[in-house]
């Protein structure tokens, strides 16, 4: 089977031969990917002269009511969905995160954009400026729809939610999307797509999906279009500096690797639900979607003299988890994305080593359930120890993309910011710990240098999403090596597709474009 791309309202295949993608538990060819012969020029101008003007004929409320429509939609849709997403390596709750997590987006902002912005085409920005002595000269922020397209790059670890959590967004702010999806697991997101072109719901030419190279499509971009881009950062960096981003300056957007730290209070000592909770996020965020989170802790930073002792639980823990198919009830952690994959994460391992100590684990013998170990790209729990963490550099600069974790022991609040910071910008940091002395100096210590913070205690545990769980009420991204973007966070979030105007003219001028925008019906 060959992917199709949907352009310009049609679906189409490459005659070229394509490259294969593989099922990422037996290694058998799933399909081919190609976008040779597609006209990206001609994708461009169909997104901005048909999408565009036909989404921006309705009222946000309209499109908000798109967008719960078409979750509706693909809810009927998950049998399927689920079906497939085995072959990328997901567990039954992998899946779940990814395909209900990304149907539960559009829900959201379907709700949002009912709830907090007004039935019309118009978003107003804060209360008038008076600007003249005799208040008959005053100003006004707005923000209106751009009159390009959005360009979504999308990574391979969530071929659902990624697509879905950059769609809702831009959608709702009536700017049309072309979506290019991460090749190892763009059959999932294919199907996906298939379905929202079959719910007919969205206006012709809202969305077009390109399922291989972006080709040229770059070079006709402009001032009104929009790059959304989630992978790795020296791609974000590549694409950021393509000359026509900058002689356009084409609004770019990047969600990128991402070091998170998760520091353990001092005072969540053995015994303490602070401390079980600890164990418990760290095992969960290593091992759901084998590791493969772009939110996932990386570094584990915890006191030094309970160093021995949290080693000891993760191990114990770790020991218990099931590798093996993704099908099967049991099975806790299924495999990489595809071999490939495996092989990168094994050289990040390579590079982590000589400088942290492997203290749980092993790169070859491990146990596989319901599947041939050889043919599938499986890797079990590594669990490893900064020796050095002050004079290590590879432990804050070097990530292996899959189940690995590595203990930073630290000697002080101060330390353990240092430590945290090191990482140079992450998309999320969390701290556990009962004690909101210690929460507020680690958090003005660490906020600077990430998107989002989790503080984590017994107060909350019940009702928190964890440190891993990007929300689309909350900001989605983060300085520094997280690519210094922002997606999601709410209404920001399909602020960052419009302009901000500032208008002056009249109180009854201004009253004429503004009064029907002032509340939400």
């Amino acid at each position: 089977m060959k992917l199709k791309s949907f352009v310009e309202g049609s679906w189409f295949e490459s005659s070229s031969a394509g490259a294969e993608l593989t099922d990422a538990v037996t290694g058998e060819t799933v399909a081919e990917i190609s976008s040779d012969g597609v006209d990206f020029a001609a994708m461009a101008e169909y997104a901005r002269h048909v999408g565009g003007t036909k989404l921006r004929e309705y009222t946000f409320h309209q499109r908000a009511e798109m967008l719960g429509a078409l979750a509706k939609f693909l809810n009927d849709k998950k049998p399927e969905l689920y079906a497939l997403s085995t072959s990328t390596g997901a567990t039954r709750t992998d899946s779940w995160l990814d395909i209900d997590g990304g149907i539960g987006t559009l829900f959201v902002y379907s709700s949002k954009g009912r709830r907090e912005m007004p039935n019309d085409h118009i978003y107003i920005d804060g209360p008038p400026e008076v600007i003249g002595k005799e208040g008959t000269f005053i100003g006004q922020h707005i923000f209106v729809p751009l009159r390009g397209l959005a360009l979504h790059i999308n990574a391979f670890n969530f071929p659902c939610w990624g697509m879905l959590e950059k769609l809702g967004p831009s959608l709702l702010a009536g700017v049309p999307a072309i979506v290019k999806p991460a090749s190892s697991t763009a059959y999932l997101t294919a199907k996906v797509f298939e379905a929202i072109v079959e719910s007919n719901i969205l206006p012709e030419g809202a969305v077009q999906l390109i399922c291989g190279s972006t080709g040229n499509l770059i070079d006709h971009l402009n001032c009104q279009d929009v790059v959304a881009f989630t992978g790795s950062k020296s791609t974000a960096d590549h694409l950021r500096q393509h000359p026509n981003i900058i002689a356009q300056s084409v609004r770019f957007t990047a969600e990128a690797d991402s070091l998170n730290a998760s520091v353990l209070g001092s005072d969540a000592k053995p015994g303490t639900p602070e401390f079980d909770l600890y164990v418990k996020e760290i095992v969960k965020e290593m091992t759901i979607k084998a590791g493969q989170k772009c939110t996932a802790i990386r570094r584990i930073i915890a006191p030094e003299n309970v160093v021995g002792d949290l080693i000891g639980e993760l191990s114990k823990r770790l020991a218990e988890i099931k590798v093996g198919h993704p099908g099967l009830k049991d099975t806790d952690m299924g495999p990489l994305a595809g071999l490939d994959q495996r092989e990168e994460v094994r050289t990040r391992i390579g590079e982590l080593i000589p400088e942290n100590e492997m203290v749980f684990g092993d790169l070859e013998k491990f146990t596989v359930t319901g599947a041939d170990k050889k043919r599938g790209a499986f890797l079990a729990p590594i669990l490893l120890q900064s020796q050095n963490p002050m004079s290590d550099e590879s432990v804050h600069s070097t990530e292996a993309f899959g189940p690995v974790s590595t203990v930073v022991p630290y000697s002080s609040i101060d330390n353990a910011v240092e430590l945290a910071n090191r990482g140079e910008g992450s998309l999320v940091g969390s701290i556990f710990t009962h004690d909101n002395e210690i929460s507020k100096r680690l958090i003005q210590g660490i906020a600077p240098y990430h998107g989002r913070v989790l503080l984590m205690n017994r107060d909350c545990a019940k009702e928190s999403t964890g440190h891993g769980s990007p929300l689309p009420h909350l900001v989605h991204g983060g300085p520094g090596r997280a690519g210094g973007g922002e997606e999601l966070g709410g209404i920001r979030g399909v602020l960052h597709y419009m302009q901000r105007t500032a208008i002056q003219g009249s109180p009854a001028s201004i009253g004429l474009v503004t009064e029907s925008n002032s509340d939400p019906e």
